[in-house]
């Protein structure tokens, strides 16, 4: 893995959790430093306990934030125990009941009190990633008995990291309301120069997301990377395993066989052998207008529909799916499917109407069993032998 394929897959590289990656990475930091600043826009921090890019999307997305989290409430609170580790000097040590008094004084009247369970469980499930994200580390005693025994005690050292996990931003975003301010905020000096703030979220949507897509007829976005394909494709591939695929609506990094950029598709696991077959499904139904994508190659159906093209897939595929998959119920099955689906950004479904996107990578990545299982099995085979899915 190269040093800036270290930046993007870590938070940040710290010298406390892999003293030679540490300096290998801010060694080889200049080599790359001007495509991160200059393509991308971020900010690089580089000191004597780490090394951070602080990494923006392009755009907001439904998959994004912290996945061990919950609800907007465990949000609240590990932004609590920043600010309790901010006064804090790094090899600082500090008991659990320090840090259960301190969240009782800063939170609302009984809205964290430790008699709930459920406050107990969630401190314990923030402090876990606090500590895998080399917050603070644990020195004495077991903290997760706190969930059983609010009385319980651990003993804890803080790393100092935690001053640099929040971003620091150039105004104060007390009168922000909407994530689009965010946004307006990082570009906030550059209105002037259109074109470096649309590279730079072009640049990121393409790294950060697994998949970019025309959001209506003239996205300025979608048509920089039809204009500039060739330009955007050389800087990538000089950095990255990667070659950049353009359709009519969408745009895909596809990484080589060397190629580590985070999370991608498909993964080798059950899920994304399910989410492959249920896209072929997809693909079948549109050549035969069952059902047809608008302008921007985009499926609308209700989500009902969907957990019935899902359920369709189960009952002719579900033989060979792994055995969890096969003892579901089918409501699970198809809310397991539905959950993977939207945090890949395969779909996007309304909250309020229950509408389902279907986007455009349903029709690029599709896959059905081999003609020779399927014939032992006694499937019947609708989709052409060259889209066959390898064992």
């Amino acid at each position: 893995m190269n040093v800036i394929e270290e930046l993007m897959n870590e938070r940040w590289i710290s010298k406390y959790r892999d003293r030679d990656m540490y300096y290998r990475v801010k060694d080889e930091l200049g080599s790359v430093r001007s495509f991160l600043v200059e393509k991308l826009g971020y900010r690089i921090i580089s000191n004597s306990s780490l090394v951070k890019l602080e990494k923006l999307p392009g755009e907001a997305l439904a998959w994004m934030g912290i996945q061990e989290f919950k609800d907007i409430w465990d949000y609240a609170l590990f932004c609590v125990i920043l600010m309790f580790l901010e006064d804090k000097e790094a090899e600082e040590q500090f008991v659990l009941s320090q840090l259960t008094e301190y969240v009782t004084a800063v939170f609302p009247e009984e809205q964290m009190a430790w008699t709930v369970y459920a406050n107990r469980q969630r401190l314990i499930r923030v402090m876990k990633y606090c500590m895998k994200s080399d917050l603070f580390l644990i020195n004495d005693g077991n903290g997760e008995n706190f969930a059983i025994n609010p009385e319980a005690e651990a003993l804890y050292e803080n790393t100092g990291l935690s001053r640099y996990f929040a971003r620091t931003f150039t105004k104060d975003i007390g009168s922000f309301r909407t994530i689009s301010d965010f946004f307006q905020s990082e570009w906030l000096d550059m209105n002037e120069d259109r074109g470096v703030i649309r590279r730079q979220r072009v640049y990121r949507k393409l790294l950060l997301s697994l998949g970019m897509y025309r959001d209506k007829e003239q996205d300025e976005d979608f048509n920089y990377v039809k204009n500039y394909r060739s330009v955007i494709e050389t800087d990538l591939e000089q950095l990255f395993d990667v070659s950049l695929q353009v359709y009519k609506s969408s745009a895909y990094l596809i990484l080589g066989e060397n190629g580590d950029l985070g999370r991608t598709f498909p993964s080798r696991n059950g899920l994304s052998d399910a989410i492959l077959l249920l896209h072929g499904e997809i693909k079948r139904k549109v050549e035969t207008e069952e059902l047809k994508p608008e302008l921007n190659e985009r499926i609308r159906i209700p989500l009902f529909q969907l957990k019935e093209i899902i359920q369709e897939t189960r009952d002719k595929y579900g033989s060979g799916l792994i055995k969890a998959y096969r003892d579901m119920t089918d409501s699970d099955f198809a809310g397991h499917l539905v959950e993977e689906l939207e945090s890949l950004d395969f779909l996007r479904i309304d909250s309020v109407t229950e509408e389902v996107q279907i986007m455009p990578v349903a029709g690029k990545i599709t896959g059905i069993y081999p003609r020779r299982y399927m014939k032992q099995t006694g499937m019947e085979e609708d989709t052409d032998a060259d889209q066959q899915m390898d064992d």
